[in-house]
Protein backbone atom coordinates (compact mmCIF):
# COMPACT_ATOMS: atom_id res chain seq x y z
CA UNK A 1 0.00 0.00 0.00
CA UNK A 2 1.58 3.43 -0.95
CA UNK A 3 2.15 6.31 1.68
CA UNK A 4 -0.97 7.81 -0.24
CA UNK A 5 -3.36 5.57 0.22
CA UNK A 6 -2.18 3.85 3.91
CA UNK A 7 -4.00 0.93 4.62
CA UNK A 8 -6.67 1.45 7.35
CA UNK A 9 -7.86 -1.37 9.69
CA UNK A 10 -11.30 -1.63 10.79
CA UNK A 11 -12.11 -3.74 14.50
CA UNK A 12 -13.99 -6.98 14.75
CA UNK A 13 -14.90 -9.12 17.60
CA UNK A 14 -12.04 -11.21 17.57
CA UNK A 15 -9.43 -8.45 16.88
CA UNK A 16 -9.27 -9.46 13.16
CA UNK A 17 -9.22 -6.46 10.48
CA UNK A 18 -11.91 -7.53 7.51
CA UNK A 19 -9.76 -5.31 5.03
CA UNK A 20 -6.28 -6.25 6.52
CA UNK A 21 -6.22 -9.81 6.82
CA UNK A 22 -6.24 -12.44 9.92
CA UNK A 23 -4.12 -11.86 12.69
CA UNK A 24 -3.78 -8.06 12.82
CA UNK A 25 -4.67 -6.84 16.20
CA UNK A 26 -7.08 -4.22 16.88
CA UNK A 27 -6.75 -2.27 20.07
CA UNK A 28 -9.98 -0.52 19.95
CA UNK A 29 -11.59 -3.71 20.11
CA UNK A 30 -9.36 -5.18 22.85
CA UNK A 31 -9.13 -2.15 25.15
CA UNK A 32 -12.90 -2.30 26.13
CA UNK A 33 -16.52 -1.85 25.34
CA UNK A 34 -17.35 -2.71 21.52
CA UNK A 35 -19.57 -0.50 20.07
CA UNK A 36 -22.23 -2.89 18.02
CA UNK A 37 -22.34 -5.25 21.57
CA UNK A 38 -22.48 -2.11 24.08
CA UNK A 39 -25.86 -0.89 22.23
CA UNK A 40 -27.37 -4.52 21.76
CA UNK A 41 -27.42 -4.38 18.24
CA UNK A 42 -27.58 -7.64 17.62
CA UNK A 43 -31.17 -7.53 19.24
CA UNK A 44 -32.51 -4.75 18.21
CA UNK A 45 -31.61 -4.84 14.87
CA UNK A 46 -33.10 -8.17 14.52
CA UNK A 47 -36.33 -7.38 16.29
CA UNK A 48 -38.37 -6.47 12.97
CA UNK A 49 -40.65 -9.47 12.03
CA UNK A 50 -43.25 -8.55 10.02
CA UNK A 51 -46.17 -10.93 10.05
CA UNK A 52 -46.84 -10.56 6.16
CA UNK A 53 -42.68 -12.26 5.67
CA UNK A 54 -43.78 -15.15 7.89
CA UNK A 55 -47.51 -15.06 5.84
CA UNK A 56 -45.00 -15.21 2.71
CA UNK A 57 -45.68 -12.16 1.27
CA UNK A 58 -43.66 -9.72 2.59
CA UNK A 59 -45.30 -5.91 2.64
CA UNK A 60 -42.77 -3.48 2.27
CA UNK A 61 -44.59 -0.87 4.45
CA UNK A 62 -44.42 -3.08 7.52
CA UNK A 63 -41.21 -2.69 8.26
CA UNK A 64 -41.41 0.83 8.55
CA UNK A 65 -44.90 0.43 11.12
CA UNK A 66 -42.49 -1.92 13.49
CA UNK A 67 -39.71 0.29 13.72
CA UNK A 68 -41.69 3.39 14.55
CA UNK A 69 -43.49 1.69 16.97
CA UNK A 70 -40.35 0.18 18.45
CA UNK A 71 -39.02 3.43 19.00
CA UNK A 72 -41.70 5.11 20.30
CA UNK A 73 -41.31 2.13 22.94
CA UNK A 74 -37.69 3.12 23.43
CA UNK A 75 -38.42 6.79 23.82
CA UNK A 76 -41.24 6.06 26.60
CA UNK A 77 -38.83 3.77 28.51
CA UNK A 78 -36.36 7.03 28.57
CA UNK A 79 -39.86 9.22 29.71
CA UNK A 80 -40.12 6.80 32.61
CA UNK A 81 -37.18 6.73 33.38
CA UNK A 82 -36.67 10.58 33.85
CA UNK A 83 -39.96 10.62 35.77
CA UNK A 84 -39.19 8.08 38.52
CA UNK A 85 -36.06 10.03 38.68
CA UNK A 86 -37.86 12.88 39.41
CA UNK A 87 -40.65 11.31 41.74
CA UNK A 88 -37.63 10.12 43.83
CA UNK A 89 -36.34 13.58 44.30
CA UNK A 90 -39.98 14.65 45.32
CA UNK A 91 -40.57 11.39 47.63
CA UNK A 92 -37.15 13.51 50.19
CA UNK A 93 -38.67 14.59 52.97
CA UNK A 94 -36.32 17.84 52.87
CA UNK A 95 -36.10 18.54 49.08
CA UNK A 96 -32.46 20.26 48.86
CA UNK A 97 -33.25 23.64 46.03
CA UNK A 98 -30.10 22.63 43.84
CA UNK A 99 -31.92 19.71 42.60
CA UNK A 100 -34.61 22.05 41.38
CA UNK A 101 -33.16 22.80 38.34
CA UNK A 102 -31.93 19.32 38.35
CA UNK A 103 -35.51 18.76 37.77
CA UNK A 104 -36.45 20.96 35.34
CA UNK A 105 -33.03 20.00 33.17
CA UNK A 106 -35.11 16.22 33.34
CA UNK A 107 -38.59 17.58 32.15
CA UNK A 108 -37.56 20.10 29.81
CA UNK A 109 -35.19 16.70 28.07
CA UNK A 110 -38.80 14.93 28.37
CA UNK A 111 -40.46 17.77 26.34
CA UNK A 112 -38.08 17.42 23.54
CA UNK A 113 -38.33 13.82 22.93
CA UNK A 114 -42.42 14.44 22.91
CA UNK A 115 -41.46 16.63 20.40
CA UNK A 116 -39.83 14.05 18.34
CA UNK A 117 -42.51 11.27 19.14
CA UNK A 118 -45.04 14.26 17.21
CA UNK A 119 -42.53 14.64 14.49
CA UNK A 120 -42.14 10.60 14.10
CA UNK A 121 -45.43 10.40 12.69
CA UNK A 122 -44.70 12.48 9.99
CA UNK A 123 -42.93 9.41 9.05
CA UNK A 124 -45.55 6.95 9.43
CA UNK A 125 -47.85 9.06 7.41
CA UNK A 126 -45.48 8.61 4.42
CA UNK A 127 -47.24 4.95 4.16
CA UNK A 128 -50.37 5.36 2.39
CA UNK A 129 -53.61 4.05 3.51
CA UNK A 130 -53.55 1.47 0.61
CA UNK A 131 -50.02 0.25 1.80
CA UNK A 132 -51.31 -0.20 5.41
CA UNK A 133 -54.31 -2.88 3.77
CA UNK A 134 -51.71 -4.79 2.49
CA UNK A 135 -50.80 -6.38 5.80
CA UNK A 136 -53.27 -4.47 8.47
CA UNK A 137 -55.30 -7.57 8.67
CA UNK A 138 -52.83 -9.46 10.31
CA UNK A 139 -52.25 -7.43 13.31
CA UNK A 140 -56.09 -8.33 14.97
CA UNK A 141 -55.92 -8.44 17.43
CA UNK A 142 -53.10 -6.34 19.03
CA UNK A 143 -53.54 -2.28 19.08
CA UNK A 144 -51.40 0.33 20.23
CA UNK A 145 -53.83 1.02 23.03
CA UNK A 146 -52.17 -2.30 24.43
CA UNK A 147 -49.00 -0.33 24.96
CA UNK A 148 -47.88 -1.05 28.71
CA UNK A 149 -45.48 1.93 29.15
CA UNK A 150 -47.47 4.52 27.60
CA UNK A 151 -50.08 3.47 30.18
CA UNK A 152 -47.76 3.47 32.86
CA UNK A 153 -46.45 7.18 31.50
CA UNK A 154 -49.81 8.24 32.40
CA UNK A 155 -50.61 6.85 35.44
CA UNK A 156 -47.22 8.16 36.64
CA UNK A 157 -47.75 11.55 35.30
CA UNK A 158 -51.06 11.58 37.21
CA UNK A 159 -53.96 10.68 34.95
CA UNK A 160 -57.22 9.49 37.30
CA UNK A 161 -58.41 6.48 36.37
CA UNK A 162 -62.21 7.71 36.40
CA UNK A 163 -61.14 10.24 33.65
CA UNK A 164 -59.98 7.43 31.24
CA UNK A 165 -62.45 6.61 28.42
CA UNK A 166 -63.93 3.03 28.41
CA UNK A 167 -62.26 1.10 26.05
CA UNK A 168 -65.44 -1.41 24.00
CA UNK A 169 -67.24 -0.27 27.71
CA UNK A 170 -64.54 -2.10 30.08
CA UNK A 171 -61.69 -1.35 32.20
CA UNK A 172 -58.71 -0.73 30.24
CA UNK A 173 -56.66 -3.67 32.29
CA UNK A 174 -58.70 -6.36 30.86
CA UNK A 175 -57.05 -6.07 27.68
CA UNK A 176 -53.73 -6.58 28.84
CA UNK A 177 -51.93 -9.66 30.00
CA UNK A 178 -52.05 -11.00 33.46
CA UNK A 179 -48.23 -10.18 33.45
CA UNK A 180 -48.36 -6.72 32.46
CA UNK A 181 -51.52 -6.11 34.31
CA UNK A 182 -49.37 -6.15 37.12
CA UNK A 183 -47.39 -3.32 36.57
CA UNK A 184 -50.51 -0.84 35.11
CA UNK A 185 -52.21 -1.40 38.75
CA UNK A 186 -48.44 -0.81 40.80
CA UNK A 187 -48.18 2.00 39.17
CA UNK A 188 -51.88 3.58 39.52
CA UNK A 189 -50.79 2.76 43.92
CA UNK A 190 -47.76 4.94 43.39
CA UNK A 191 -47.75 8.26 44.20
CA UNK A 192 -48.17 10.10 40.97
CA UNK A 193 -46.24 13.48 39.87
CA UNK A 194 -49.11 15.14 40.17
CA UNK A 195 -49.86 13.89 44.09
CA UNK A 196 -46.23 14.89 44.63
CA UNK A 197 -46.57 18.59 43.17
CA UNK A 198 -49.51 19.01 45.00
CA UNK A 199 -48.16 18.14 48.26
CA UNK A 200 -44.54 20.21 47.64
CA UNK A 201 -46.87 23.09 46.78
CA UNK A 202 -48.53 22.56 50.38
CA UNK A 203 -45.24 22.98 51.91
CA UNK A 204 -45.24 26.42 50.47
CA UNK A 205 -45.24 29.32 54.08
CA UNK A 206 -45.27 32.37 51.98
CA UNK A 207 -49.12 32.40 51.78
CA UNK A 208 -49.15 33.51 55.25
CA UNK A 209 -45.52 35.49 56.04
CA UNK A 210 -44.91 37.81 59.20
CA UNK A 211 -48.45 39.29 59.63
CA UNK A 212 -49.09 39.33 55.47
CA UNK A 213 -52.06 37.39 54.48
CA UNK A 214 -51.41 36.66 50.58
CA UNK A 215 -55.10 34.98 50.00
CA UNK A 216 -56.69 38.28 51.70
CA UNK A 217 -54.40 40.64 49.95
CA UNK A 218 -55.03 38.66 46.53
CA UNK A 219 -59.31 38.55 47.44
CA UNK A 220 -58.63 42.35 47.47
CA UNK A 221 -57.25 43.45 44.47
CA UNK A 222 -58.92 41.02 42.64
CA UNK A 223 -62.84 43.26 44.48
CA UNK A 224 -60.37 46.74 43.43
CA UNK A 225 -59.61 45.54 39.72
CA UNK A 226 -62.95 44.48 39.08
CA UNK A 227 -64.34 48.14 40.23
CA UNK A 228 -62.13 49.78 38.36
CA UNK A 229 -63.46 47.81 35.22
CA UNK A 230 -67.08 48.06 35.90
CA UNK A 231 -66.41 52.06 36.04
CA UNK A 232 -64.27 52.25 33.15
CA UNK A 233 -67.39 50.57 31.07
CA UNK A 234 -69.90 52.80 32.91
CA UNK A 235 -68.11 55.85 32.29
CA UNK A 236 -66.77 55.55 28.79
CA UNK A 237 -68.39 58.18 26.70
CA UNK A 238 -67.73 56.01 23.49
CA UNK A 239 -69.48 52.83 24.18
CA UNK A 240 -72.74 52.53 22.79
CA UNK A 241 -75.80 51.86 25.26
CA UNK A 242 -75.68 47.96 23.21
CA UNK A 243 -71.58 47.77 23.54
CA UNK A 244 -72.54 49.03 27.64
CA UNK A 245 -74.52 46.22 27.99
CA UNK A 246 -71.68 43.68 26.40
CA UNK A 247 -69.39 44.54 27.85
CA UNK A 248 -70.78 44.94 31.54
CA UNK A 249 -71.72 41.03 30.73
CA UNK A 250 -68.32 40.31 30.25
CA UNK A 251 -67.55 41.77 33.38
CA UNK A 252 -69.71 39.97 35.09
CA UNK A 253 -68.49 36.39 33.42
CA UNK A 254 -65.09 37.75 34.69
CA UNK A 255 -66.54 38.59 38.35
CA UNK A 256 -68.20 34.49 38.66
CA UNK A 257 -65.03 33.32 37.77
CA UNK A 258 -63.17 34.30 40.54
CA UNK A 259 -65.97 33.47 42.63
CA UNK A 260 -65.17 29.78 41.36
CA UNK A 261 -61.35 30.38 43.49
CA UNK A 262 -62.48 31.75 46.25
CA UNK A 263 -65.27 29.76 47.64
CA UNK A 264 -63.41 27.02 49.69
CA UNK A 265 -66.43 24.61 49.77
CA UNK A 266 -67.29 25.12 46.42
CA UNK A 267 -63.46 24.08 45.05
CA UNK A 268 -63.75 21.30 47.30
CA UNK A 269 -66.93 19.69 45.86
CA UNK A 270 -65.14 20.15 42.33
CA UNK A 271 -62.24 18.29 43.71
CA UNK A 272 -64.64 15.78 44.88
CA UNK A 273 -65.96 15.31 41.26
CA UNK A 274 -62.41 15.47 39.64
CA UNK A 275 -63.22 18.86 37.95
CA UNK A 276 -60.29 20.27 39.48
CA UNK A 277 -57.27 18.11 40.67
CA UNK A 278 -55.25 20.85 43.03
CA UNK A 279 -55.95 20.78 46.51
CA UNK A 280 -57.11 24.76 47.57
CA UNK A 281 -53.66 25.68 49.34
CA UNK A 282 -52.19 24.06 46.53
CA UNK A 283 -53.92 26.14 43.84
CA UNK A 284 -53.09 29.07 46.54
CA UNK A 285 -49.89 28.65 46.66
CA UNK A 286 -49.64 27.75 42.55
CA UNK A 287 -51.41 31.13 41.85
CA UNK A 288 -48.46 32.93 43.98
CA UNK A 289 -46.04 31.49 41.89
CA UNK A 290 -47.17 32.41 38.91
CA UNK A 291 -47.68 35.70 40.22
CA UNK A 292 -44.45 36.63 42.13
CA UNK A 293 -42.41 34.30 39.29
CA UNK A 294 -39.95 37.40 39.24
CA UNK A 295 -38.99 36.97 43.04
CA UNK A 296 -35.68 34.86 42.55
CA UNK A 297 -36.63 32.08 44.77
CA UNK A 298 -39.69 31.36 42.38
CA UNK A 299 -37.65 31.66 39.20
CA UNK A 300 -37.16 27.61 39.11
CA UNK A 301 -40.43 26.60 40.37
CA UNK A 302 -42.10 28.39 37.76
CA UNK A 303 -40.14 27.07 35.19
CA UNK A 304 -40.98 23.54 36.65
CA UNK A 305 -44.76 24.41 36.53
CA UNK A 306 -44.85 25.43 33.45
CA UNK A 307 -42.79 22.48 32.35
CA UNK A 308 -45.32 19.85 33.15
CA UNK A 309 -47.61 22.23 31.95
CA UNK A 310 -45.77 21.82 28.22
CA UNK A 311 -45.78 18.45 29.17
CA UNK A 312 -49.44 17.58 29.41
CA UNK A 313 -49.78 20.13 26.04
CA UNK A 314 -47.03 17.82 24.35
CA UNK A 315 -49.43 15.06 25.17
CA UNK A 316 -52.21 16.41 24.06
CA UNK A 317 -50.65 17.48 20.33
CA UNK A 318 -49.20 14.13 20.04
CA UNK A 319 -53.11 12.37 20.86
CA UNK A 320 -54.29 14.73 18.22
CA UNK A 321 -51.64 13.97 15.70
CA UNK A 322 -52.10 10.46 16.38
CA UNK A 323 -56.31 11.15 15.84
CA UNK A 324 -55.64 12.53 12.31
CA UNK A 325 -52.92 9.93 11.61
CA UNK A 326 -55.57 7.13 12.35
CA UNK A 327 -58.49 8.94 10.28
CA UNK A 328 -56.47 9.14 7.13
CA UNK A 329 -55.17 5.94 7.35
CA UNK A 330 -58.30 3.55 8.60
CA UNK A 331 -61.66 5.93 7.75
CA UNK A 332 -64.43 4.77 9.61
CA UNK A 333 -62.99 1.37 9.98
CA UNK A 334 -63.13 -0.37 13.13
CA UNK A 335 -59.77 -0.32 14.78
CA UNK A 336 -57.21 -3.72 14.86
CA UNK A 337 -57.95 -4.33 18.47
CA UNK A 338 -62.15 -3.72 18.19
CA UNK A 339 -62.14 -0.18 19.47
CA UNK A 340 -64.55 2.51 17.70
CA UNK A 341 -61.11 3.53 15.88
CA UNK A 342 -60.87 7.16 15.01
CA UNK A 343 -63.83 7.77 16.84
CA UNK A 344 -62.47 5.96 19.99
CA UNK A 345 -59.25 7.68 19.38
CA UNK A 346 -61.11 11.66 19.14
CA UNK A 347 -62.68 10.96 22.69
CA UNK A 348 -59.11 11.03 24.09
CA UNK A 349 -58.27 14.05 22.88
CA UNK A 350 -59.68 17.26 25.61
CA UNK A 351 -60.11 18.26 28.33
CA UNK A 352 -60.52 14.83 30.51
CA UNK A 353 -56.92 13.81 29.76
CA UNK A 354 -54.99 17.10 31.00
CA UNK A 355 -53.46 16.10 33.85
CA UNK A 356 -52.08 19.31 35.34
CA UNK A 357 -55.55 21.01 34.07
CA UNK A 358 -55.66 23.31 37.08
CA UNK A 359 -51.77 25.01 35.54
CA UNK A 360 -53.52 25.55 32.07
CA UNK A 361 -57.06 27.33 33.41
CA UNK A 362 -54.56 29.54 36.01
CA UNK A 363 -54.62 32.05 33.82
CA UNK A 364 -57.82 32.97 34.59
CA UNK A 365 -56.91 34.08 37.87
CA UNK A 366 -53.73 36.15 37.39
CA UNK A 367 -53.87 39.64 37.55
CA UNK A 368 -51.69 42.37 36.17
CA UNK A 369 -48.57 43.26 37.57
CA UNK A 370 -49.11 46.30 38.35
CA UNK A 371 -52.84 45.50 40.64
CA UNK A 372 -50.62 42.89 42.37
CA UNK A 373 -50.48 43.33 46.12
CA UNK A 374 -47.30 44.86 47.58
CA UNK A 375 -45.01 42.34 48.96
CA UNK A 376 -44.05 43.26 52.80
CA UNK A 377 -40.24 44.07 52.71
CA UNK A 378 -38.92 41.33 55.04
CA UNK A 379 -41.10 39.04 52.95
CA UNK A 380 -39.12 40.18 49.44
CA UNK A 381 -35.77 39.76 51.49
CA UNK A 382 -37.08 36.11 52.54
CA UNK A 383 -37.26 35.93 48.87
CA UNK A 384 -34.40 37.03 47.44
CA UNK A 385 -30.54 36.47 47.40
CA UNK A 386 -28.06 38.17 50.55
CA UNK A 387 -24.87 39.42 49.55
CA UNK A 388 -22.54 40.55 51.67
CA UNK A 389 -19.07 41.89 52.63
CA UNK A 390 -16.44 39.56 52.38
CA UNK A 391 -13.24 38.25 50.65
CA UNK A 392 -14.51 37.77 47.14
CA UNK A 393 -11.32 35.14 46.91
CA UNK A 394 -12.60 32.79 49.63
CA UNK A 395 -14.88 29.80 49.18
CA UNK A 396 -18.75 30.99 49.77
CA UNK A 397 -22.06 30.35 48.88
CA UNK A 398 -25.36 32.54 48.36
CA UNK A 399 -27.96 32.23 50.26
CA UNK A 400 -31.73 33.44 49.78
CA UNK A 401 -33.54 35.07 53.09
CA UNK A 402 -31.49 38.16 53.96
CA UNK A 403 -30.83 42.18 52.76
CA UNK A 404 -28.42 42.46 49.91
CA UNK A 405 -25.49 44.55 51.52
CA UNK A 406 -21.60 44.77 50.31
CA UNK A 407 -20.12 42.64 47.73
CA UNK A 408 -19.17 38.87 48.37
CA UNK A 409 -21.37 36.01 48.23
CA UNK A 410 -21.88 34.60 52.30
CA UNK A 411 -23.49 33.03 54.29
CA UNK A 412 -25.18 35.17 57.76
CA UNK A 413 -23.14 34.54 60.66
CA UNK A 414 -21.48 31.87 59.69
CA UNK A 415 -17.68 30.82 57.75
CA UNK A 416 -17.37 27.89 55.82
CA UNK A 417 -20.16 26.50 55.87
CA UNK A 418 -20.24 23.90 53.33
CA UNK A 419 -23.41 23.76 50.43
CA UNK A 420 -25.25 20.69 52.12
CA UNK A 421 -25.06 22.66 55.68
CA UNK A 422 -26.48 25.70 53.43
CA UNK A 423 -29.10 23.82 51.96
CA UNK A 424 -30.78 22.86 55.07
CA UNK A 425 -29.82 26.68 56.62
CA UNK A 426 -31.67 28.42 54.24
CA UNK A 427 -35.02 29.43 54.49
CA UNK A 428 -37.19 27.59 51.77
CA UNK A 429 -40.56 26.64 51.13
CA UNK A 430 -38.86 23.47 49.18
CA UNK A 431 -37.64 21.65 52.84
CA UNK A 432 -40.91 22.89 55.53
Amino acid sequence: MSEEHPQHHFPTRDGVCPVAGEGLPSRAVNSGQYYHDYLGLDKILSAQKPVSKEKGAEAHEETLFIIIHQVHELWFKQILHEFESIREIFRQPKMPERLMSLICNRLHRVTEIQRILIEQLRVLETMTALDFLEFRNLLSPASGFQSVQFRILENTLGLPVASRVQYQSTSYHNFFSEEHQTPLQKSEREPSLLMLVVRWLERIPFLNYDGFDFWASYKQAVWDMMEKEKRAVEEDPALSDELRRINKKEVDKNYESFQLIFDEAKWNERLEKGDVRFSYKAIQAALLIYMYKDEPIFHMPFQMLNLFTEIDENLATWRYRHTMMVQRAIGMRVGTGGSSGYHYLRTTVGDRYKVFMDLFQLSSFLIPRKMLPVLPNKMKESMDFMWSTGDMASPSVPHQGARASGSGPSWPKKENVDADEADNTRHSFFST
